[in-house]
């Protein structure tokens, strides 16, 4: 292991519920890598600031030690860069860490860092904002603001906050290009991925891969009072694709156009924007250290 720096989000989730994973990162630290540095996260953004100076200063290797969000931040840093991302998954959903096999803290996430294996993976930009797991719009991105506006979160809660929000929802009009079709329709949900989950292995784009140069749209046109059970048991069991409820797309290039602004959500962080928003794949842009077993289609 080369220069190393951990980037450690104390606000995330898990890490705000366990604060004995601080002294456990140390300890890894002290024990295994005493050349690393460990740094905390103070503010919104502060870790791709501190992502950037890591490789400013050298770092080959950049720790987050956080959820999607701090993941998120910290990856930005080092699109295109030489640095590889390490990852010690502590947030709700994990789905690019559960995509790629990296194992939660306890289970194996920071023996990851030390025997694992760097892998090459495609990254996104919504309007220019970076995503490494996926973006939406419409349902997905509401209900990612009312989420990111509670104190306690994980699993149940984001069932609640979800079932709370559903049959209230009205879906938009959306028109969707991929350069090679077109697709105008009312929407519950949108959906940009590069890996094949949301996270807690629900599955809005099974098949999907992250180091095609293709990224995988996935429209939910609706969501009923009939129709929303089976929806939720086909994401669970990855055949969403058998709904007549749900369309795919794939392609290096999407535009997606409502009837006015409005959010839309990468990796579970929310952000206003036009009424078009313009997704690109950037291929194998991103270095991140995966478990060594893991085989390169997953």
């Amino acid at each position: 292991m080369g220069k190393t720096r951990f980037i450690f989000n104390p606000n995330s989730g898990h890490n705000a519920r366990s604060p004995a994973l601080l002294e456990k990162t140390r300890a890894f630290i002290r024990d295994q890598v005493p050349q690393a540095e460990l740094v905390l996260t103070a503010h919104p953004r502060h870790a791709t600031e501190l992502a950037r100076r890591a490789v400013d200063d050298g770092c080959e290797l950049v720790v987050a030690v956080g959820g999607d969000g701090t993941l998120n931040e910290v990856a930005a840093a080092l699109v295109g860069t030489g640095a590889a991302l390490g990852l010690v998954p502590c947030g709700s959903g994990n789905g690019l860490g559960r995509h790629l096999g990296i194992p939660g803290p306890g289970k194996g996430a920071f023996r990851t860092l030390l025997d694992g294996r760097v892998r090459t993976i495609d990254t996104g930009t919504a309007n220019g904002i970076p995503f490494f797991n996926v973006m939406g719009l419409g349902f997905d991105a509401e209900i990612s603001h009312r989420f990111n506006l509670l104190t306690r979160r994980g699993l149940p809660a984001y069932v609640k906050t979800t079932c709370a929000a559903l049959f209230g929802y009205r879906p938009e009009t959306y028109h969707i290009r991929n350069g090679t079709a077109a697709l105008t329709t009312p929407a519950f949900i949108v959906t940009v991925a590069n890996s094949d989950q949301y996270g807690n292995d629900c599955f809005i784009a099974p098949g999907a891969r992250v180091d095609d140069g293709r990224l995988d749209l996935t429209v939910i046109k609706r969501a009923t009072v009939l129709n929303t059970l089976p929806l939720v048991v086909r994401l669970f069991s990855k055949r969403i694709d058998g709904s007549p409820s749900v369309a795919r797309l794939q392609g290096a290039h999407f535009t997606i156009e409502r009837a006015a602004p409005g959010l839309i959500h990468t990796d579970g962080e929310t952000h206003e924007t036009g009424a078009l928003v313009d997704i690109v794949v950037r291929p194998r842009s991103l270095r991140i250290m995966v478990p060594a077993q893991v085989p390169p289609a997953a």
